[in-house]
């Protein structure tokens, strides 16, 4: 017998929570084989067995809270039978001297063992997910896919559904424990358990805005010159590199620019000390169903245009997919947030600590602007947002970077020359 235990995850991750067992008891697993779902403060981790034979056991349900080297499954040689057979005839010691034979024994195990893992419902880590936080039972979920699966909306459907007494559910949410009778017992009133993930965002929001001397100023710039470039040049773009040009390679590449010019915005602070940083991650925030998450293009400087986007489009794709690992997400110098995808005019975002910057983009808006004392045009517009630790950066250095971000957007046939 040899135990399954939850690997070293990150120097910051010391426990996870079961999201989904990908192999039930009595199934073969080979070394490397994924056997279990881990739910992260920051990603999914799906864990593998580092023995071969037949999962004997399970010592951790979906939803448990697991540690970091607690034995989580136990992998043993093959008997041959089936989990019910082995357990029906373990529970009946006492009748060797019957003359019935062991068929009997063996036809009445399905009716007296739980049929959980032979009837487990088909559904979608969301579903599952879902149906935790909500106390669903997904055995009890009506399902309208033909094969039986259960599907989000599923999921959702059953948890407007009036309760009825008597319905199974999964095990307590122990958030929704302590609450007040009134809270759970009004129809007009719906008790979500926070995701590990939104708990640990949550938290680092409210720390940065308690440790921090966070401030944000703003500016505008006109995409006139860059929407007309990139029309000019996209068809061919996308012909030499098969990606398309969108607005956020020039937008990294105005940062970087403007973080060469003001180096304090890409450092942090640790104890009395300035980790002023000669290298360029820069984190793109993508939003999530779990939330968001901000993936890091590595060394940001040396690439190109093409790799810039592709590398943007392929972690944005990992992120929706739960596929980012830990490598993905550390160690990011400065921060790009784009706001404007969900229609925002105008916001203050908030510092991805450690880092003391962060730029948020916003709707692009066609609005009058005066281009001299006698003249007005109508011009695609969008509003900047710097928020910087006043700690390290002053005004001076906020405004100017901001300021550079701007006159580099503003004249992309620079950031193409100078790459």
């Amino acid at each position: 017998m040899a135990e399954v235990k939850v690997p070293e995850l990150a120097e910051s991750i010391s426990e996870g929570t079961v999201a989904q067992w990908l192999k039930k008891p009595g199934d073969m697993v080979e070394k490397g084989d994924y056997i279990v779902e881990l739910e992260t403060d920051k990603v999914n981790v799906e864990i593998i067995s580092d023995y071969a034979g037949q999962l004997k056991e399970l010592l951790a349900e979906e939803g448990d809270t697991v540690q970091v080297g607690q034995a989580i499954a136990i992998v043993g040689e093959a008997s041959g039978q089936t989990p019910q057979a082995q357990q029906s005839q373990t529970e009946a010691p006492a009748q060797p001297e019957t003359a019935a034979p062991a068929a009997p024994v063996q036809e009445q195990a399905p009716q007296d063992e739980k049929p959980v893992n032979s009837q487990r419902p088909i559904a979608s880590p969301a579903a599952r997910k879902l149906a935790r936080e909500k106390g669903i039972d997904l055995s009890a979920v009506s399902v309208a896919d033909p094969l039986g699966r259960v599907r989000v909306q599923d999921v959702e459907a059953a948890g407007n559904a009036p309760v009825q007494q008597g319905t199974p559910a999964s095990k307590p949410a122990p958030a929704a424990a302590p609450a007040p009778a009134a809270v759970t017992s009004d129809e007009r009133i719906e008790v979500i358990k926070m995701s590990r993930r939104r708990q640990t965002i949550a938290k680092r929001l409210v720390e940065v805005q308690q440790t921090a001397a966070m401030l944000t100023t703003f500016n505008e710039v006109d995409m006139t010159a860059i929407m007309e470039l990139r029309n000019r040049r996209k068809d061919a773009f996308f012909k030499q590199h098969g990606v398309k040009l969108g607005f956020m390679s020039f937008f990294t590449k105005a940062v970087i620019g403007a973080l060469k010019k003001y180096p304090l915005l890409n450092a942090e602070i640790q104890g009395t000390n300035i980790l002023k940083k000669n290298f360029y991650d820069i984190g793109v925030a993508v939003s999530t169903e779990e939330g968001l998450v901000v993936p890091v293009v590595r060394e940001a400087d040396r690439k190109g245009f093409a790799d810039i986007e592709r590398s943007i489009g392929e972690l944005a794709v990992k992120a929706r997919n739960n596929k980012l690992a830990l490598s993905d997400l550390q160690g990011g110098t400065f921060t790009i947030t784009n706001g404007g995808t969900f229609g925002s005019l105008l916001s203050t975002p908030i510092l991805n600590a450690p880092q003391v910057g962060i730029l948020g983009m916003h709707k692009i808006q066609t609005r009058p602007v005066a281009i001299d004392a006698e003249r007005m045009e109508n011009r695609p517009m969008m509003y900047l947002a710097l928020s910087y630790d006043h700690r390290i950066v002053d005004g001076k250095e906020a405004v100017g970077f901001l300021v550079t971000v701007k006159e580099l957007l503003e004249d992309p046939e620079q950031l193409l020359l100078e790459g």
